[in-house]
């Protein structure tokens, strides 16, 4: 019973989430456009099945990802092991990253342009290639993005001059980088902080830091997605000075 509830209770916090959407679209629909909403059963059938997905996303998120994303992260502080936290950070990184819906989008529709563009052969091979090419740079850089930022908790190091520098390094390669590639490259730092990776390495922030002495989880904890969002765009700049 008391599942059933919280389900419910979880149900209309999402739909109070997408309603600031659902009014702005039918106000300029109805009165900017004056025009009636087409489809109106496919749509009302659409929104049905939003809430109740992202319902069942959140509730995964509390049930499984947090909760075994902060408990191997204690684990890991626990037993002491430099070695063994950073191979499974930089997994986690890596393997999160790999599976974004958002950036397999993303690196097969910048096969498809750079095709259209002369920037690489029109068939499919070479197009299946450069994508995954995008794809494995990306998780690397954010597998090493994890990996700095675990050690950064552990040493305790300031995270702002950390970022500060990236970014002075992304605006200096900017200028190098072939302009056909840097769109991408800041595209790539937004689609791997997604619905996959976001959970996990956060999970993985907080617990680390509620498990060294002397870290405060709301201070030391966060800012990982931080990293993750920064190196891929140093990343797929360097991988395009290189393809290009």
């Amino acid at each position: 019973m008391k599942g059933v509830v919280a389900m419910l209770k979880a149900m209309l916090s999402s739909l109070r989430d997408l309603l600031p959407i659902i009014v702005v679209i039918a106000f300029f629909q109805l009165v900017v456009l004056q025009q009636p909403l087409p489809a109106l059963g496919s749509i009302l059938l659409g929104l049905v099945l939003v809430v109740t997905g992202l319902t069942f996303f959140i509730f995964g998120l509390e049930m499984g990802l947090f909760p075994i994303g902060e408990s191997m992260a204690r684990s890991f502080a626990s037993k002491g092991s430099l070695v063994w936290l950073l191979i499974f950070a930089f997994c986690l990184g890596f393997g999160t990253t790999i599976a974004e819906p958002a950036l397999t989008a993303v690196a097969a529709e910048a096969a498809e342009v750079a095709a259209e563009g002369g920037l690489i052969e029109e068939n499919f091979e070479v197009m299946d290639d450069y994508a995954g090419g995008l794809r494995l740079t990306v998780a690397l850089s954010v597998g090493i993005a994890i990996m700095l930022g675990v050690i950064r908790i552990i040493r305790g190091w300031p995270i702002h001059w950390m970022i500060i520098s990236g970014y002075v390094l992304v605006m200096v390669m900017t200028w190098f980088a072939p302009p056909s590639i840097v769109g991408i490259a800041y595209d790539s730092g937004g689609v791997t902080t997604s619905t996959i990776t976001v959970p996990l390495v956060t999970a993985l922030g907080v617990g680390l830091a509620s498990s060294i002495k002397g870290r405060n989880p709301m201070i030391d904890g966060f800012g990982l997605i931080a990293f993750a969002s920064l190196t891929p765009m140093i990343f797929v700049m360097g991988y395009g000075m290189l393809v290009h």
